[in-house]
This record gives structure tokens, sequence and C-alpha cells, in this order.
């Protein structure tokens, strides 16, 4: 979840190790999770398998759980979704966002998301927190939709339309964990082609 100035920002050097560091803690951590199951994978060993101290890890993240929920795609999510052209309906925007945001992490990256998205979904504390941050996510989402329409925020159909996108990709995390073999990015693209054409059923 992204939280955080909405502003399009250059990423540094400094900022790109941190990136680095942060994506390394997670491959490590997440082959833990596979190897001896989620609860019983500690902050230590995740530390040890990345060669770094446990006060270290803090550094990075504020916890466990946060290393699973916390990544780097929602801002680059949300400066794509900003810079698309005015021309495009808000789920057009979305879509095209989708998109060039995937394009731009590697393909390490992209591993690492959709695995974590399969974790958060399974392991029951991460899913209520997940649960947790759907609020701020969706205010998060209104605000730059909002933006983008030039209406208030606090608008119905702004918020009625956030939460039809916001919902159409827990829905799509959902029948991920059912479907090993479903990639999430194609069915969230899927997903918002549905909600463009109005979901009709049948």
């Amino acid at each position: 979840m992204y939280s955080g100035d909405l502003l399009p920002m250059k990423i540094g050097l400094r900022e790109k190790k941190k990136k680095k560091t942060r994506l390394t803690l997670q491959q490590h951590a997440l082959r833990l999770f596979k190897e001896q199951g989620y609860q019983a994978t500690t902050i230590e060993q995740i530390a040890e398998a990345s060669e770094i101290s446990p006060s270290t890890f803090f550094r990075y993240f504020a916890t466990k759980e946060a290393l699973v929920l916390e990544d780097d795609y929602d801002p680059i999510l949300i400066r794509a979704f900003q810079r698309q052209s005015p021309k495009l309906t808000p789920i057009q925007a979305f879509r095209a966002a989708m998109r060039e945001g995937f394009d731009e992490i590697s393909e390490e990256e992209k591993v690492a998301l959709e695995e974590r998205i399969k974790l958060t979904r399974s392991v029951p504390e991460l899913r209520a927190a997940s649960l947790l941050q759907t609020n701020d996510t969706l205010k998060v989402f209104t605000e730059i939709l909002s933006e983008r329409l030039r209406i208030p925020k606090n608008d119905f159909k702004v918020m009625t339309l956030s939460g039809a996108i916001l919902g159409a990709v827990m829905a799509v995390q959902e029948y991920c964990l059912d479907h090993e073999d479903a990639k999430f990015m194609e069915k969230v693209d899927e997903a918002m082609a549905m909600l463009e054409e109005g979901l009709t059923l049948g």
C-alpha cells in the first residue's frame, strides 16, 4: 500500500540502492516462507539470509508483515496514472498506467510481487492487515482520481468509481489464489476491460 507524496519524483542512486536492498530482503523472506512457513520464519533468519543485521532490517521494513505488504510498485503506478492523457477515461488511464508501471519494474520484482500477493491472501494475519489498509488505499486513489477529473474527492461518483476499480483488483487477487497459473497483471487488465464494457454477465 502506498503512502506519501503523490507528486512525480526522480529516483536517485541512494534510493535505487535502498530499493535493491528491499527487494533482496523480500526475495530471501519469500524463499524462507516457502521452506518453513510464514509464522515460523523470524526477522533474524531473514536478516541472516540477506547478510545484514536485524537492526539494519528495520531500516527498510518496520515489521515482517510490512515486508510482505509494502512494495515500490504503488508509487510507480500512481505516477504512471498521473501522466496519462486526459483524453482517456479513468479506467482506460488506469489500464494504461498498470501496463506502463509493470514495464518499469524488473522481472525479479514482478515475480516477487506475484508471490507476495498470493502470500497476502493465503496467510490469515496478512490478509487481515491488508484489509485494514484497503481504506487508506481507497482514499489515495480517490484523491488522484478526483484531481484527474477536477471534481471534489468526496463526490459520490468519484468514490464509487474508485471503489469499483479497487474492488476489481481485490477480486483478481482472490482469483489468482485459486488459479495458480493466472497472471495477476493480465487478469487485472481483463477485469478493467469488463468494467469499461459495463460488466455485463451471461
